[in-house]
C-alpha cells in the first residue's frame, strides 16, 4: 500500500458530513447561548444581592448547560482534562463549590469565575491547550466550535 493512501484513509473516516457538523456545531452554539444567559441571570442576581427566588432558575440553566458543555468536551477528547482549559473549568467548579461555606464573598467569588471564564474562553490557543501533565501545548482532536 502507497504511504500516501493510509492518511486519507484515516481523514475520510474522522472527517464529519456537512449536516452532522451543522447539527453539532449549532447544538454547541445553542448550549452555549443558554449557558451565557443562566450565567447573565444567577450572576445579575448574585452581584445586586436579588432575592434567591428571582434567580434561582438562571442558576440551574448555567449548571446544566455547563455541566452539558463540559461533559462534550471529556468526551470528544479526555486531554481536555490536563489542558489548561479543562484546569481552568474543573478549577471554576471548585470555586463555585465555596458559594456555600463562603456565602459572604459569592460577589468575589463570582467575579473570579468570570474572569477565569474569559481566560478559557478567549485566551490564545497556546494558553488553552498547554498541558499541566506535559509542560507544553498538546493538540487534541479536532473540536466542533460553538
Amino acid at each position: 500500500m502507497p504511504r500516501d493512501k493510509k492518511p486519507r484513509e484515516y481523514e475520510s473516516k474522522s472527517r464529519l458530513s456537512e449536516t452532522r457538523f451543522w447539527i453539532q456545531r449549532l447544538s454547541k452554539t445553542s448550549l452555549r447561548a443558554l449557558h451565557i444567559l443562566g450565567i447573565c441571570g444567577a450572576g445579575g442576581g448574585i452581584l445586586l444581592a436579588v432575592e434567591k427566588s428571582l434567580w434561582l432558575n438562571y442558576w440551574y440553566i448555567a449548571m446544566a448547560t455547563g455541566c452539558i458543555l463540559m461533559l462534550w468536551e471529556v468526551v470528544r477528547d479526555w486531554r481536555w482534562l490536563i489542558q489548561l482549559k479543562g484546569v481552568l473549568t474543573l478549577m471554576k467548579i471548585g470555586l463555585i463549590c465555596l458559594f456555600v461555606p463562603m456565602a459572604d464573598y459569592k460577589p468575589e467569588l463570582f467575579i473570579l469565575v468570570l474572569l477565569l471564564s474569559v481566560v478559557v474562553s478567549h485566551g490564545p490557543s497556546g494558553l488553552r491547550h498547554f498541558s499541566v501533565l506535559h509542560g507544553k501545548q498538546i493538540d487534541t482532536k479536532r473540536e466542533i466550535k460553538g
